[in-house]
This record gives C-alpha cells, sequence and structure tokens, in this order.
C-alpha cells in the first residue's frame, strides 16, 4: 500500500493534497509557457539527467574493463570523458541491447548532448574517504586508481572501485542535485519562476522544467506506478521487456522506460514489502500537476507549500532508499566475513572479490547519504568510524589514509570479528536514525552474541 504524502510527519491538509489514485504516469504535460511558439506538445523534458546517469553508469562498466595497469593511461582518458564531458558522440557502455532486450539508443548524444558528471558533482568535502577531498575530487581519485586495477579491483585494498564510483555518484549526483537544488533553492518564488520559460526559446516553465529534473535524478521509468517492485527492478537488469516498453514499439527509450539509480533500489528494497517507489514517484507526479495547473501563471504562496511538502517527502523517502542500501550491504559484508573467518588462511579468491564488491557498495551508498541537503551530523561521523577507509584486507590491515602521491596507506590492523560487529553497529544505526523497513540481509539478532563472544585484543572494533 502506497503510504500517505507527508510533509516531515505531519500528513499534508485536506485541499492541498490532490488525488494520489489519479496520478498514472509521469508526463505528457500540457505546455503552459505563453511564449514558446514552437510545435512540442508535451512541456516535460528531463533528458539531461537521463544522459548523466548513463555517463555514471558506463563509468561504472568501464572501470571493469582495467587489466592491472597495461591500459591505465587510455582507460583513465576515456573515463574521463565520460565523466567530464566531450563533444564526441560517446558509446554507451552501461546499457546496451540483449537477445530479448532491445535497447533504442546506443550513444549519448541519442539521449542529450553536452552533459558530465563532472559540473554535477557534489561540492562539498567527503570526510568518508582519505584525503579531505571534495565530491569531485573523490570521484577523480576513484577514476585514477580504477584505470590502474585489476579489473576494477583492488585486492591489496580490498576496494571495487566500479562499485564505488557508480554508489558514490548516485548521492554527490543524482541526489545531491535533486534535494538540494532542484528541490531546494530552485522551489523559491524568485528562482526558475513559473510565469517565464527555463531559458529562452523552452517550452517549459522555469519550475516545470526544474521539477522534470529532480524526477530525472531519481531515475524512475515514467509509466512506473503502473509496476510491481519486481517489474521496475526487473527492467534494469533487461529482465522484462514486456514492463518496460510502454508505448508496445518492442524496444526499451532510456529516455523514459528503463529503471535507474535510486529508483532501482527504491525497487528493490519494495520487493520485501516496502512501497518507496510508489510514494516518491507519486509525490513527483503530484508536485508536476500543481506546477502545471497554474497554467503558465506565477505560482502562488499556497502552491509552492504544496510543492515543498512533496519534496520534503521526496527528500526523506530517497535518504530511507539509501540507508536500506547501506544496511544491505552492512548484511553482505558481514556474511562474507563470516565466511572468510571459516579458513582465514586460506580465502577463496572468488569470495575476497565478492567482500570487496559488497563493501564498496557499502561505502559507496554511506558516504551519498552524506551529500544531500540536510548535514546528518554525528551519525555521519559514526558510519565513518564503523566502516572505515577500507575493509579489512587479507593481511588484517586497513587503510588509514594517503600519502602525498595519492596513493593509500594501510598502518593499523582490525580483526576480522571486530568489523563483523561494526557491521552490525552499522546496521543497528540505519535502524534506529532513519528507521528502516525492508532491512534486508538483516543480521542484528548477532549484535549482542558476537558483543559477547569478541576478542577485544584481537582488533580494535569501533565502541560507543
Amino acid at each position: 500500500m502506497r503510504r500517505a504524502l507527508t510533509l516531515g510527519t505531519t500528513i499534508l491538509a485536506a485541499g492541498l493534497l490532490t488525488s494520489v489514485a489519479s496520478a498514472d504516469t509521469y508526463g505528457p504535460f500540457p505546455i503552459t509557457e505563453k511564449s514558446y511558439s514552437g510545435d512540442k506538445t508535451n512541456s516535460v523534458s528531463y533528458t539531461g539527467q537521463v544522459a548523466r546517469s548513463v555517463l555514471l553508469d558506463s563509468l561504472k562498466s568501464l572501470a571493469g574493463q582495467a587489466n592491472g595497469g597495461g591500459n591505465a593511461a587510455e582507460l583513465k582518458a576515456t573515463m574521463m570523458k565520460y565523466y567530464a564531458g566531450s563533444d564526441e558522440d560517446l558509446p554507451i557502455v552501461s546499457h546496451k541491447s540483449k537477445d530479448g532486450f532491445p535497447i533504442k539508443q546506443t550513444t549519448l548524444h541519442e539521449i542529450s548532448k553536452g552533459k558530465n558528471v563532472s559540473g554535477k558533482t557534489y561540492k562539498g568535502l567527503v570526510p568518508g574517504w582519505p584525503g579531505n577531498m571534495t565530491g569531485g575530487e573523490v570521484m577523480e581519485h576513484l577514476i585514477h586508481h580504477a584505470s590502474m586495477s585489476d579489473g576494477g579491483f583492488d585486492a591489496a585494498n580490498g576496494y571495487d572501485y566500479g562499485q564505488l564510483i557508480q554508489k558514490f555518484g548516485l548521492g554527490a549526483m543524482a541526489f545531491n542535485q535533486a534535494v538540494d537544488n532542484y528541490l531546494d533553492e530552485k522551489l523559491g518564488a524568485d528562482n526558475k519562476p513559473n510565469n517565464k520559460p527555463y531559458s529562452d526559446g523552452a517550452a517549459y516553465t522555469g519550475k516545470e522544467h526544474s521539477w522534470d529534473e529532480a524526477f530525472g535524478y531519481f531515475g524512475a521509468p515514467a509509466h512506473a506506478l503502473n509496476l510491481e517492485a519486481k517489474q521496475a527492478y526487473n527492467i534494469s537488469k533487461k529482465k522484462d521487456l514486456a514492463a518496460g516498453d510502454a508505448n508496445g514499439d518492442g524496444v526499451i527509450d532510456l529516455k523514459t522506460e528503463m529503471t535507474f539509480g535510486g529508483a532501482y533500489y527504491a525497487a528493490d528494497a519494495d520487493k520485501s514489502g516496502t512501497d518507496y517507489l510508489p510514494t516518491i514517484t507519486s509525490a513527483f507526479i503530484e508536485g508536476r500537476k500543481v506546477i502545471s495547473s497554474a497554467d503558465g501563471a506565477a505560482l502562488t504562496d499556497a502552491q509552492r507549500a504544496q510543492l515543498v511538502a512533496y519534496a520534503e517527502t521526496i527528500e526523506t523517502e530517497w535518504m530511507k532508499v539509501l540507508a536500506e542500501a547501506t544496511f544491505k550491504y552492512a548484511g553482505s559484508v558481514y556474511a562474507d566475513i563470516e565466511k572468510i573467518r571459516a579458513d582465514k588462511n586460506n580465502v577463496d579468491p572468488d569470495l575476497y572479490r565478492a567482500y570487496g564488491k559488497h563493501w564498496g557498495e557499502l561505502k559507496g551508498f554511506a558516504m551519498a547519504m552524506q551529500t544531500g541537503k540536510d548535514n546528518i551530523g554525528g551519525t555521519a561521523v559514526r558510519l565513518n568510524r564503523l566502516i572505515g577507509f577500507s575493509p579489512v584486507t587479507l593481511d588484517e590491515s586497513v587503510v588509514t589514509g594517503i600519502d602525498a602521491d595519492g596513493n593509500f596507506v594501510r598502518d593499523a590492523k582490525m580483526s576480522w570479528n571486530a568489523y563483523q560487529l561494526n557491521m552490525l553497529k552499522v546496521q543497528d544505526l540505519m535502524i534506529k536514525e532513519f528507521g528502516v523497513e525492508a532491512r534486508k540481509n538483516d543480521a542484528t539478532e548477532n549484535l549482542a552474541e558476537l558483543i559477547k563472544t569478541l576478542d577485544t585484543d584481537s582488533g580494535g572494533a569501533e565502541t560507543d
């Protein structure tokens, strides 16, 4: 059941909430911009955000092409084109057709021209990564080391660079831009007003396009409300053409029919019975209806209040999606360590690789949570200390910083069981601070017992 759209914890007053039941798809919405003289009939536009999602996912795929340093310079140059932008019509690396799942676009220009990730990456400092770097500097640091890795994996430090790049980017680019820009400053009365075009000659008003861009960063198919969670999830996995092909033309249009980023992880959580995807999508659709109902006039204070309320619902639920993912992968890391501890002197390379992948997802999402509009303060400090700068590696050392050349330094030790305890504390933190509901890979029932059995002299787990 879709939860009520709320302002914080207070249900919107009757009369301010348009009918969720009438929501169907995100668009088309009519042209309301009075100065527009072209032939377009739909004011919705968020192809730039789709292009950036494809760029980010392509960076993840490209990291997997590293061959241990032999192609480092070439690969880094290619990755930087996808990150910083290029005049070239770059091929889409991440979303390619496969048998039974044809995709309409094959190059970036078929979606949108002139887009990059770097210009939309979080400008603040990222304390969860060594080096006191900004979000953009973290991304470039990861790209640099990814290009020298072996298939995107750095066994010495336990890093899966593709996962770190993508999952951090889901916060540093998509979440940050949506909740701390388009659904924040651009909701102001004089910022991108609704009685003026977003830009000269545009078919949409300032408020229409700002809202659309936020929706584009969330990554839901336009018809997400017509899908079950598993269907929305399987579209991203290229497993359900019928669910994705909303217009019945036999192909998936990345502009409107693919599941990306935050929407994908919302659907993943919703397979366990939550309702993040329909709740967030409904808030976006209902907010867009409010803007369209103004018919190109400046929004009233009451209308903007409605938008602020929908925006708060979106931000709160999206943050919980990131917390759910952090919870899930902390559980995965816990389970991996349980297997590693069974024979820690002879660790299966495939198991260690999976452990690095899961840690990269955990760390990326944990850092993503710290890029939103609201400072999560002490919770971020605790999260960063529990997870650290790296997982425990094969010799039970952990990364503690970087040197003057940007190389990682490991000069501290932590035992496997001490770090395993930290993973349970991460899960406990997500429950207490964010009220996660899906709780995939929940291992918290083991918390009390692990605390009892932990040999505190063997590794220095983070303590309360």
